[in-house]
């Protein structure tokens, strides 16, 4: 016989209740108790019937994350955190990946809707061109990152503080000619944006005038892309004294394209990033960034996006996941 509920809620010494709620991960239970369910729950065997327990409370035990580019280490490490957190709540969890499209995040909403997945953790990119937008029925949906709106719950990282910060650590030695890589010539990103105008901030408080010579074009956020983009500009323009990348992915091809010319980090320049992704720890030399909790993201966003599940009328909630400065041997 397949074993029920009840069969584990005996066998774990609670109730029925709190084996659903361990199931579902909505209501809290302490860990000893998720412990006991989890055990009762090995030992008999027990697989739970999804499909009845959709047609019980609506649900499919299943929500979506949708990132931009699911080729960067830092969505590896953010979906990864995910993950983690979400199967420790009982949810498993549908990846997709957007290619910043609104199209695509249209259609993941409109899966949402249509109950096929429960709820959706949405990174947009560009603001004008979010499917989140006035008009639309929204279902339980948190989104990350940098684009502010006043219809869904937001977990995201001051990325204007941490660029201004990053930018006034690699002046801090006296270091003037500082440039910026990662700027969007086209179709701007709202993280772009931020921190293009963090880094502006610091230079002001600094009274050192903005150069535009110093702002280097990337349209593409990876290394392959940033280290063309870094070789291209160091044909026609002088070695500045510093280089803040918009990721660490992209700091990971300026050190490339730096090595290739025979400059010396940080003797000659210094290079910082923005994520703090495992690869920049171990690069040469180690990187210097903004270091980030992706951890904390996803656990704000699954408690963002549970509460939401169970209260839809509840005010807009933002989350702002902190942030510190990490300066490794790359800029000392």
């Amino acid at each position: 016989m397949r074993a029920t509920v009840k069969d584990v809620a005996r066998r774990a010494g609670v109730s029925p209740k709190t084996v659903s709620n361990v199931m579902n991960g909505i209501v809290p239970v302490s860990g000893p108790t998720r412990l006991r369910v989890e055990r009762a729950m090995q030992e008999l065997d027990y697989v739970p019937n999804l499909s009845a327990r959709g047609l019980r409370n609506g649900r499919s035990g299943v929500i979506g994350l949708a990132l931009p580019n699911l080729g960067t280490p830092f969505s590896a490490e953010l979906a990864q955190s995910v993950v983690e957190v979400a199967h420790a709540q009982g949810w498993s969890v549908q990846i997709e990946e957007t290619g910043s499209d609104p199209h695509r995040e249209q259609e993941l909403m409109t899966r949402a809707r249509a109950n096929l997945i429960d709820g959706l953790i949405l990174n947009p990119v560009v603001l004008d061109e979010s499917a989140v937008r006035v008009g639309v029925a929204l279902p339980p949906v948190v989104l990350l990152g940098e684009v502010s709106q006043e219809l869904a719950d937001r977990v995201f990282v001051d990325s204007f503080a941490a660029a201004r910060d990053m930018t006034l650590a690699l002046a801090r030695p006296g270091r003037r000619r500082i440039a910026v890589l990662g700027i969007n010539r086209g179709r701007k990103s709202a993280t772009a944006i931020q921190r293009t105008q963090g880094y502006e901030a610091a230079l002001q408080s600094l009274g050192i005038p903005r150069d535009e010579s110093l702002m280097i074009a990337c349209e593409e956020w990876t290394p392959a892309s940033a280290a063309k983009s870094l070789m291209r500009y160091l044909d026609s323009n002088p070695l500045p004294e510093a280089i803040f990348c918009f990721t660490d992915s992209m700091a990971l091809g300026a050190l490339n394209a730096l090595w290739k010319r025979g400059v010396r980090v940080p003797e000659d320049i210094a290079v910082a990033g923005f994520d703090d992704i495992a690869d920049g720890r171990f690069a040469v030399p180690p990187l210097s960034t903004v270091s980030v909790d992706k951890r904390a993201i996803a656990a704000e966003a699954l408690r963002l996006l549970t509460e939401r599940m169970t209260d839809r009328a509840h005010p807009q909630r933002i989350v702002a996941v902190p942030y510190t400065i990490e300066e490794r041997a790359s800029s000392r």
